[in-house]
């Protein structure tokens, strides 16, 4: 009988967390588990135009009428390395949380990214490959703590808060890239701006050598370094949290610790201490592994449908940086490199970007925080994939029309930003939040670190495969060093193509508005098969 009440003192302690009020600590979770995105989404809007800068001070070949650009090959590692980081990272601290507990492990995460973000920063070396090499390699352990924080933060987020707001909670995690991105656009701004006025360079076309003065170095260097402090910042927070409720409870099999660690941070429903004993392995013949045939019975087509939605959504929203010259150049904001400077060069580009995403990034993560428990994620993640497969046709089929000289400049860069804004109230929010609620508590890092490694390898497919699709079949029209492609407007269909198979695989996925984590999961099931009739109990 023991087992029994310990069984229901488990559902006792987590219905008491799907039923309490929104309070200050929920908010309080939400910036100090969003720290890790906000150094994803920093690091991954600067590296772009930090790549560009290195390319004019590391590659510049003299007698060349334009500007030095990374190699294709350094350029890939210099960005892939990090999404590879990412990829170990979210597969091996997803499993890890599911072994030890998420907050054994959540601080390792951010000290890695601190550190790694410092380390970049001040990478050496005598020769350009010496430093790109130094370069990547502090680049990889700061993907991989950043791939860390996914399943960490997503399972943390998801198990604290109440079924109520739970999308909303997740979502503003999330939304966290949103400030990363915008504060990554103004530091570049600000610094390139400062260093233009302290020193003042020509443009490439008039003096190539004094176009890239020698402070430059440091500017990539002060841009990377700054996005470590918000994260730094937040680190004794993250140490002084609880561990979740939901793990203690139904992994450690702990009612009174987890009623104990929830009184702490939340105004619970208290559980009346004398009641709530530690619990043994009540349930645990339900148990089932992640290679069992009752989780592939239970929940193989929802990993499924997680992974493979994640892995086509990262497709298309990591392959869109492609037509971006495309459209600054249309619309006129970014002059010809040979025109600018190396710093005014990085200030125009980080100018334009930062626009792109006010207008249409940033707007769309609130959207889904707003509404994502209104509609539900099934709605919002299939309009998402309809929405992005309609946009990218409408940029594809008269793509020719919208790049040629005209006045077609509004409608293209409309249509740019509305990609993006269904892409974040859609398919890139809602991959993030579901697989933190629909697998079972024991696996749930796991199962959401395998998702958010699909989303990656879909990254790295749509960063450098479309890069190299993307290119002119005209030999004569490719970028430097790459081979001949399918084009623009070809890989745009393609693209079109992975959101449509994306909107089929979320079929494959439940909604979760409104329920529990143990309904979706099955934890409730299985406590309730377990635990005897109340009346026995009683």
């Amino acid at each position: 009988m023991g087992g029994g009440g310990g069984e229901q003192q488990q559902l006792e302690v987590l219905h008491a967390l799907d039923v309490a009020k929104t309070q200050w600590y929920h908010f309080t979770a939400i910036v100090v588990a969003g720290m890790g995105f906000f150094t994803d989404a920093y690091d991954l809007f600067c590296i772009s135009l930090v790549t560009k800068l290195l390319g004019r001070i590391y590659y510049r070949v003299d007698g060349s009428p334009s500007p030095g650009t990374l190699p294709p090959h350094v350029s890939a590692s210099v960005n892939g390395v990090a999404f590879v980081g990412t990829l170990s990272g979210q597969l091996f601290f997803g499993w890890l949380g599911d072994k030890l507990g998420r907050k054994r492990v959540y601080g390792i995460t951010l000290m890695l990214m601190v550190l790694c973000s410092l380390a970049s920063a001040l990478s050496f070396g005598h020769t350009p490959t010496s430093v790109m090499a130094t370069l990547c390699f502090f680049r990889f352990w700061l993907g991989f703590g950043i791939g860390g924080d996914y399943p960490l933060s997503a399972t943390i987020m998801s198990e604290y808060a109440n079924k109520k707001t739970r999308g909303a909670f997740i979502a503003a995690v999330f939304a966290m890239q949103g400030f990363g991105i915008i504060t990554g656009g103004l530091v570049a701004i600000l610094v390139s701006a400062s260093f233009r006025a302290a020193f003042p360079a020509p443009p490439y076309d008039q003096d190539p050598v004094a176009s890239t003065p020698p402070q430059a170095d440091f500017v990539w260097r002060i841009i990377l370094m700054l996005g470590a402090l918000p994260a730094a910042l937040t680190y004794y927070w993250r140490t002084k949290m609880p561990e979740t409720a939901r793990y203690t409870a139904l992994v450690a099999n702990n009612a009174k610790q987890a009623a104990a660690d929830m009184s702490k941070v939340l105004q619970v429903v208290e559980m009346a201490a004398e009641d709530a004993g530690n619990i043994g392995n009540g349930g645990s013949s339900r148990r089932f592994g992640l290679f069992s045939g009752e989780f592939c019975r239970r929940h193989g087509l929802h990993l499924v449908g997680t992974s493979a939605t994640w892995f086509l959504l990262d497709i298309a929203f990591y392959s869109q940086n492609l037509f971006q010259k495309d459209i600054f150049s249309a619309v006129g904001w970014i002059p010809k490199a040979a025109t600018m400077s190396a710093l005014e060069e990085l200030f125009c580009i980080a100018r334009a970007q930062t626009l792109i995403a006010l207008c249409g990034t940033v707007p769309g993560y609130w959207f889904t925080v707003a509404l994502i428990d209104v509609v539900g994620r099934f709605k919002i993640q299939a309009v998402g994939f309809f929405m992005m497969t309609l946009f990218m046709l409408g940029l594809a089929l008269p793509y020719h029309h919208w790049t040629a000289p005209g006045k077609n400049h509004v409608a293209f860069v409309l249509l740019y930003a509305l990609t993006f804004f269904f892409a974040n109230f859609g398919p890139n929010s809602t991959t993030f939040i579901v697989p933190a609620e629909i697998f079972p508590a024991r696996l749930r890092a796991t199962c959401h670190g395998i998702s958010a490694a699909s989303g990656k390898l879909g990254a790295i497919v749509g960063s450098f495969g479309f890069l190299y699709l993307a290119q002119s079949p005209d030999p004569g029209k490719t970028e430097h060093g790459y081979p001949p492609g399918i084009g623009v407007r070809n890989s745009l269909f393609l693209l079109a193509a992975c959101n449509l198979l994306g909107l089929l695989f979320t079929f494959l996925v439940p909604e979760s508005k409104g329920k529990s984590l143990e309904e979706m999961s099955g934890d409730a099931e299985a406590q309730e098969e377990a635990a005897p009739p109340l009346q026995a109990v009683l």
